[in-house]
């Protein structure tokens, strides 16, 4: 195991030809680590859709540990790449397909789409999941954390946890909703009582996660588009996700992480767990949506031992 304190970090910006965006697109990147070292490199891949890499940060604890490379990138249309705010409501445009092809166009720049690790998180794992089904021959390892494999589970309970919220607070996401107002001060107050209970339960909320969420708010074109207005909200192009069908093709050892209060609940997770043919569940005890910041220590302990596990290069 290495101890390496302080990783080689480098950044940059990746040329992704999106024809229909009508101006040239980059996917911003930042690597912990060193790509030519030999070790499988784990691609991390966040959620949202929208909401940048920050939050995802530290995963370069299992960088630290064991010496794999950590790629952390922000999706096009959010962070550090490309924004195309003249697309906002433009479901043709923002399709599962488009950030799969820049994860494809990611991998081929690194020149690693023969071996890798993915990593994805909340949406990130929805598209992992996306991505695993056509059975890449490079992808070796998944971890499916916090995600969905349909969004119709995911709403159904995100609906109950409204229901649980103190009444104030709903009534104003009612009232907000019934005028169009969601991204009012008094809607995204309201907010706060659910994603302090069902998205991050650190007290305060880290910094990196803050700097996600300020990106979200300054564009939320992916966002809304392809969600919604809010978790429980969903409006968007996702709402009829379902990749239930094609988990049986995911062909490579994979971990399914949720919390107890996590919106993925075990009703959500569930069918990663029956159909992926090689697969470990775990349940975070003390976690909601992030346990990589909730239970940062345990969480990165079963990462990193997963991904070590039997470890060929």
């Amino acid at each position: 195991m290495s101890t390496q304190q302080s990783p080689q970090i480098t950044q940059g910006e990746i040329p992704f030809s999106v024809p229909s965006a009508n101006k040239d697109c980059k996917t911003w990147y930042k690597v912990y680590g060193s790509l030519s070292s030999k070790t499988r490199p784990l691609v991390c891949v966040h959620g949202g859709p929208g909401i940048p890499h920050d939050y995802l940060l530290p995963l370069i604890d299992i960088t630290r540990a064991h010496g794999i490379p950590t790629i952390f990138y922000d999706q096009i249309g959010c962070g550090r790449s490309t924004h195309l705010p003249e697309k906002k409501l433009d479901t043709s445009f923002w399709t599962v397909d488009l950030f799969l092809a820049e994860l494809d166009n990611l991998l081929e720049y690194f020149k690693i789409q023969d071996n890798y690790d993915l990593i994805g998180q909340s949406w990130g794992g929805m598209l992992g999941a996306s991505h695993a089904v056509r059975q890449p021959t490079g992808l070796k390892n998944l971890v499916l954390a916090n995600s969905p494999p349909d969004m119709g589970s995911w709403i159904r309970v995100g609906q109950r946890f409204r229901s649980q919220l103190p009444q104030e607070d709903q009534n104003m996401m009612d009232k907000c909703e019934k005028e169009g107002k969601e991204e009012s001060e008094e809607y995204e107050k309201a907010m706060m009582s659910f994603y302090e209970r069902h998205v991050c339960r650190t007290v305060p909320w880290p910094e990196n996660l803050l700097e996600s969420f300020k990106y979200l708010k300054e564009d939320n074109t992916v966002y809304l588009t392809m969600n919604g207005p809010s978790e429980f909200y969903v409006t968007g192009s996702l709402k009829t996700f379902d990749v239930r069908p094609s988990l049986h093709k995911i062909n490579v050892p994979t971990l399914i992480i949720n919390g107890r209060y996590d919106n993925a609940q075990d009703e959500v997770v569930e069918p990663f767990f029956r159909e992926i043919p090689k697969v470990k569940w775990y349940k975070f005890a003390e976690s909601s949506h992030l346990p990589q910041l909730e239970e940062r220590e345990e969480f990165m302990k079963l990462v990193g031992e997963f991904l070590t596990y039997g470890r060929k290069e």
